[in-house]
């Protein structure tokens, strides 16, 4: 240590002003008079919280403070006074800062501060939105359950000139984006029908069914709104429309679905910008349709077009950005480079996508659309087939190959861990148990947040694991809205949550979710087909049937909006439309789900002779293969034969089978809500006693009373 100087730990906070050096350039005399202003209001928030300026860098602050808490409430201060005083400033005169927060070790020598904790502060600075503060670990370990603004964990990201890793943290303002998790305070995927059996219709032809491909992977307090009922701020919004394979090898159409998703998912990261989701995206796939009908039914400003050609190493992409008002190309260009520089056109579309649409990116959001997700391009092409496998309704098997030797060849490669993930969640219950699938989903889940943090969607599987299998609904209920608070537009996080609130009784947050859901991915039958399924379980029947109906316009081939159908009409007495819907299920995915409804059904109609002959076919099959309890349990309960019935929910509960999520208020469970045996089980599961309800607004025992 320097003699005379002092050691000591201290809480430093870095401030910049956003715009200052573009606007110096425009309009010097209105840069500096703003200025002024600027640390004029910030020097009288400093004072107000103990705070010691140290130094005034250009258009920025270095501060100590006495505490970490003092720290962040002297940061909320600032970006609240910003805020109250940019509503009546006109938009050339608005003031905005990015503020970065660090408790360290600092040398103070001549009234300065120096050091490892002053660096690291200015570090993570950049990596604050306009408006926004980052905390780092070391604060974020003396302030949490101390402040009423949720945190988000961003992850370790890279620090220049820092090289031991260090957690950064997003403090979460009502006017920055995205709502958040109560990461750190006391609290208050997808069962999707593809994940249930089969394919279905996912990732764009087939639903979200593969959402977690698209956003691969590219950041509810008492005082604001839940995030499952919050809109995106106003923002440029674009769709990336499948690219055309123009290569001669037909089979190369992988690789233009691939770097279509990979754009999507480029584009995903830019905060300012919405971008469509890509399940409704590729269901243009194939069809002239005119741009602006593609602007209104995807709800966006500009769509993006082009072809890819690939042949051997090389590969020519074009692309093209469309405003979808007039018809106008915006910007177009064509790249003709080596396979190896994939992922430098990418990030360079994606960053140019966003200049012609104004949308500014920060230094952080440049660095992640230049972070290469692997430096194998093997891998890279194995983990694309992988997806178009998925999506394309070809053998899952063939899928999980693809993923596990992309894998092998880079066992860095967390977007094929998120996708081995996925695949896990899928099958629970058909042809996988529970307790044999979630500990994977789990694993994969948590090494592909491992490698790399900002995965939204491995939050969403780690909520279902902690929903189907560790039945702790809030911790499930965090790792959803954590996904919402990183990815505010993510419409399977959105969706996610929803089934999970709708099954817990919180009926009008849940609905409120799923109907979010919709429309940010407005034509995926996937969530289309949720909220009717959520309407379902709210015994909100009629809307429940159209709401499925609208689920099969979007896709007719779609079993799961099927399956649900027939349900609905089922619950109604509708019986000759149930089984005939229930049929038209079968045919298309051959699930034991589907024969499952379909027995039940054929019970409640009273024909026990057919609903006899689909409960020997299902104890016939769990013989070959593995097929949940769950699914024999419902026809007994059909045919009135209780004591099975149990006997089979009890090993539908030791299999962790996902219906035990529902059964607080699933109809079909009625006829046993009486029986004390019932109340038994789910107690055991952690839910609570609950009644049989028909009025079609809560499930009874749900609410304050509620173990969840």
């Amino acid at each position: 240590m320097t003699e005379g100087a002092e050691r000591k730990l201290a809480a430093i906070m870095f401030t910049d002003m956003v715009g200052y050096s573009a606007l110096a350039q425009r309009n010097e005399a209105l840069a500096l008079d703003l200025l002024a202003e600027h640390q004029r209001q910030l020097r009288a928030v400093f004072l107000q919280h103990g705070g010691r300026e140290i130094k005034a860098i250009g258009d920025g602050f270095l501060v100590e403070l006495a505490s970490a808490l003092q720290a962040v409430r002297c940061a909320v201060a600032i970006q609240t006074a910003l805020v109250e005083r940019n509503a009546s400033a006109a938009s050339e005169r608005r003031i905005q800062v990015r503020i970065s927060l660090h408790l360290g070790d600092v040398e103070i020598r001549d009234g300065d501060v120096f050091g490892d904790g002053v660096n690291i502060a200015a570090r993570v600075e950049p990596l604050a939105e306009a408006g926004g503060i980052c905390i780092t670990g070391p604060v974020f370990d003396q302030i949490r359950n101390k402040i009423d603004e949720p945190l988000v964990r961003l992850g370790q990201p890279e620090l220049k000139n820092i090289q031991v890793p260090i957690d950064v943290y997003r403090v979460v303002l009502p006017w920055t984006q995205g709502a958040a998790p109560s990461v750190g305070r006391r609290p208050a995927r997808r069962r999707l029908g593809t994940r249930v059996g089969v394919v279905a219709a996912a990732i764009g032809v087939v639903a979200a069914l593969l959402v977690w491909w698209t956003t691969a992977r590219v950041p509810h307090t008492p005082s604001a709104p839940p995030p499952d009922a919050v809109a995106p701020a106003a923002k440029k919004s674009v769709a990336v429309l499948p690219f055309v394979n123009m290569s001669s090898d037909k089979e190369n159409e992988y690789f233009s679905d691939g770097i279509t998703e990979d754009l999507i998912t480029a584009l995903s990261k830019v905060s300012g910008l919405h971008v469509a989701a890509r399940t409704s995206s590729f269901a243009f796939k194939g069809k002239n349709e005119p741009i602006e009908n593609i602007g209104a039914q995807l709800h966006v400003g500009a769509v993006l077009e082009g072809s890819v050609a690939k042949s051997g190493n090389q590969v020519r992409i074009t692309a093209q950005l469309i405003n979808v008002a007039d018809g106008y190309h915006l910007w177009s260009d064509s790249y003709d480079r080596e396979l190896q520089d994939i992922f430098a056109i990418r990030s360079q579309v994606a960053q140019t996508v966003a200049k012609a649409l104004q949308v500014t990116l920060d230094a952080g959001e440049r660095q992640r659309l230049d972070q290469k997700p692997t430096e194998d391009l093997e891998a890279y092409q194995l983990y694309l087939k992988g997806r178009h496998a998925a999506a394309t309704l070809a053998d899952w098997g063939t899928a999980m190959r693809y993923l596990q030797q992309a894998i092998a060849r880079d066992p860095g490669y967390a977007l094929a861990y998120l996708g081995l993930a996925y695949y896990y969640g899928l099958i629970v219950d058909y042809p996988m148990s529970g307790s044999e699938a979630l500990p994977r989903e789990r694993e994969a889940a948590e090494k592909a947040l491992q490698l790399d943090p900002s995965l939204a969607e491995a939050h969403t599987d780690l909520g279902l694991v902690h929903w189907w299998y560790d039945r702790d609904y809030a911790a499930a209920r965090r790792e959803f809205q954590t996904a919402l608070a990183m990815q505010p537009d993510l419409a399977l996080a959105y969706e996610l949550n929803g089934w999970h609130l709708v099954a817990a009784g919180q009926l009008d947050e849940g609905l409120a979710a799923s109907r979010r859901a919709v429309e940010l991915d407005p034509l995926s039958p996937e969530t289309n087909t949720w909220l009717g399924i959520n309407l379902y379980l709210a015994r909100r029947y009629d809307q429940a049937i159209k709401q499925l109906r609208t689920a099969i316009t979007t896709d007719p081939d779609y079993w799961y909006a099927h399956l649900w159908l027939g349900r609905a009409y089922a619950r109604t007495s509708k019986f000759s439309e149930a089984i005939a819907e229930l049929h038209t299920a079968q045919q298309f995915a051959g699930s034991p789900k589907a024969e499952s409804a379909l027995g039940r059904a054929y019970a409640d109609g009273g024909d026990r002779a057919e609903a006899t002959k689909v409960l020997n076919h299902l104890r016939e099959r769990m013989h070959d293969e593995f097929v949940s309890a769950a699914f024999v349990a419902t026809v007994h309960i059909g045919l009135g034969e209780v004591d099975e019935a149990f006997a089979a929910l009890a090993q539908a509960e030791a299999e962790h089978s996902y219906y035990v999520g529902w059964w607080k208020g699933d109809p079909e469970l009625d006829p046993l809500r009486s029986d004390p045996r019932f109340a038994a089980l789910l107690k055991k599961v952690g839910l609570g006693v609950v009644t049989a309800r028909t009025d079609g607004r809560e499930f009874p025992g749900v609410g304050k009373t509620s173990s969840i």
